[in-house]
């Protein structure tokens, strides 16, 4: 896949679609000031061309004598502009017919249809972001959630470059004593001048991994799987965490046929709650059927609640439930709540076995939802509850891994060996800004998520 031309002029509506009170139709390259002669008509009569940087003319966009809408015009220079080049925003009313006519018009006075991510994609190429930057752009546009924006924003601002580059320092000052090595080779590298900067590395690297979990999860959200028995308290718990009644609720077991879900942000962390049917022996096939989703939903699901009534006895149901979901081999991890905690108790949480980590709630009263709140909010963001930025992307995590393996490999290796380690790190490092080059397939496939505009 080849990357477009950078030396034409682009243009894009720049706004979101559908219908807004302002729209902007963005134009980028050599002839963007020329472009905007042919389409707008300022009021004070100084062409576009005539304008210098950082300066607002208004005007109206016209196609010889139609006047397509009254509009006001941004003009930017190289290299002061988000692009690097000569660029010119056209900021109209934010009807589409008005944003489309506008982008006519400026393909018509000599502009191309930029593509997806395109006027980023020369950003990054004039050295006004790096890579990782310029992912934080799609991170950002896309963020859903205060983490997901927090995040994004963190490695817009290149705090994450930043953290990237102290590993990259620490690897280059070993990979420096190793080649010094090779310049003195009777001397050789004292352990110690090796082994400390590669070390810093690896913290560095693992504090980075460390929040990978958790900021995955606030790009792309978290199903949470409510589980339990018939009438366990499952629709109760869900509109207790909501705040409002999303669920029937009913003393009548085996209500809940079908799946329910609900959206809801815990700790920054976009979830999807999924009240299931009551999971039990039955003969009727429906209620069967819905048994068998919940067991697919709670395969699929990031995190698991799993209630047990409280109020009624422990049973073989129950202890089968509690060793098919609460266990290391099972996949996603589970939440134990003893449900109905405002009513006599039947049973003890220490009743459960060692290994067993129980919350007591009451979705009548509220006891214990603040409880049950702080124990989902460790096991979704576990480590990376203390870091102010989470790394999510998955190119990002893929590189930090293999960076890993090579810098403990270098740890590990003589000193030839440890220099084409080294090599390999600061190669995988290197990748996530994009300042040593990176392949066109890389750049395109990265771009191509973006949205036309941007």
């Amino acid at each position: 896949m080849a990357l477009p031309p950078t030396t034409d002029t682009i243009a894009a509506i720049a706004t979101a679609p559908g219908t807004g009170a302002v729209g902007v139709v963005r134009v980028s390259g050599p002839e963007a000031h020329a472009v905007a002669d042919v389409v707008f008509s300022p009021a004070s009569g100084v062409k576009p061309s005539s304008l210098g940087p950082g300066r607002v003319a208004f005007g109206r966009v016209t196609a010889g004598s139609e006047v397509i809408d009254e509009a006001l015009l941004l003009s930017f220079r190289a290299p002061s502009s988000y692009t690097g080049q000569d660029a010119v925003e056209l900021q109209t009313h934010g009807g589409p017919a008005v944003l489309r006519r506008v982008l006519e018009v400026c393909l018509e006075a000599g502009a191309r249809s930029a593509g997806p991510g395109e006027f980023t994609l020369r950003a990054f190429l004039n050295g006004k972001l790096d890579l990782a930057q310029a992912e934080s752009v799609l991170d950002l546009v896309n963020a859903s959630s205060e983490a997901a924006r927090r995040n994004a924003a963190g490695g817009l601002t290149g705090e994450l470059s930043r953290l990237i580059g102290e590993v990259q320092t620490a690897v280059t000052t070993a990979y420096a004593e190793v080649q010094a090595g090779f310049d003195y080779p009777d001397e050789g590298v004292p352990e110690a001048r090796l082994r400390e900067p590669l070390e810093r590395a690896l913290r560095g690297i693992d504090g980075l991994l460390a929040t990978a979990e958790a900021g995955r999860l606030s790009r792309e959200g978290a199903r949470l799987a409510l589980l339990g028995r018939p009438n366990a308290g499952k629709s109760s718990l869900l509109n207790a965490l909501l705040g409002y009644q999303r669920s029937l609720v009913s003393d009548v077991p085996g209500t809940t046929r079908d799946y329910l879900e609900a959206p809801l942000v815990l700790a920054g962390v976009p979830l999807t709650l999924v009240d299931t049917a009551g999971i039990r022996a039955t003969t009727d096939s429906l209620e069967a059927s819905g048994v068998d989703l919940t067991h697919r939903i709670a395969a699929a699901s990031d995190l698991r609640v799993l209630l047990l009534d409280s109020s009624r006895p422990l049973d073989p149901e129950d202890l089968a439930l509690l060793s098919a979901f609460d266990s290391a081999e099972n996949g996603a991890g589970t939440v134990v709540v003893a449900s109905k905690s405002d009513l006599p108790p039947a049973w003890e949480p220490s009743d459960l076995g060692d290994g067993h980590v129980v919350t007591k709630v009451s979705s009548v009263t509220g006891t214990g939802l603040g409880a049950l709140r702080r124990v989902l909010t460790d096991r979704l963001v576990g480590a990376a509850a203390g870091s102010e930025l989470w790394v999510g992307n998955e190119r990002h995590v893929q590189a930090l891994r293999r960076a890993r393996q090579s810098v403990s490999a270098a740890l590990d290796a003589g000193d030839e060996l440890a220099a084409l380690d080294l090599q390999d790190a600061l190669g995988h490092l290197a990748a996530i800004t994009g300042r040593d080059g990176v392949a066109e397939e890389t750049l395109a496939s990265i771009f191509a998520r973006f949205c036309v505009g941007k």
